[in-house]
């Protein structure tokens, strides 16, 4: 194809009657010649024309007709035991102390969010804490090993030599 020809007032109005039609971009490009589908594509989007109540389909292809049969009567399936219920163990409900807002909380009160910060219902727990958080708290964000050193540790030690 050699440069694509302007959009005259013209084309623009068989595109747009085109595309009001129905037609695909592929379509409209062939019957306008010289430019491409993705020319058509952009230039009914620079136009507004986006909207269409139905998709666009080739002409000549139509969707075949399915006969749905219902389906073979199943021997009933064995009976099973029924699964036992399993229930998700909830996180004890914060007491007193639930602060709304960070800037509400003292500089010894505990930081720990509570619920979805997305929700009104967020909250902070606002505990006494001598650190960060209360110690129920701290037990909970902190690893029971603070002591871990990358020298001691046997799979850093193989990665290190080469061995992993």
């Amino acid at each position: 194809m050699s440069a694509s020809p302007a959009w005259s007032d013209d084309r623009v109005t068989t595109l747009s009657k085109l595309w009001s039609d129905g037609l695909s971009a592929s379509q409209i490009a062939r019957q306008l010649g010289g430019v491409t589908r993705n020319a058509v594509i952009g230039k009914v989007h620079r136009l507004g024309l986006g909207g269409r109540t139905v998709a666009s389909t080739p002409k000549g292809l139509s969707k075949p007709s399915v006969r749905r049969q219902p389906p073979p009567a199943a021997a009933p399936a064995p009976s099973r035991p029924p699964r036992p219920h399993l229930v998700a163990i909830a996180p004890p409900p914060e007491g007193p102390g639930l602060v709304a807002r960070m800037v509400d909380l003292s500089p010894h009160a505990c930081r720990w969010p509570i619920g979805d910060p997305k929700s009104l219902a967020f909250s902070f727990c606002g505990q006494r804490a001598e650190g960060r958080y209360c110690a129920a708290h701290e037990r909970l964000g902190t690893r029971p090993s603070a002591r871990w050193r990358a020298d001691q540790d046997p799979v850093v030690k193989r990665a290190l030599a080469g061995l992993a």
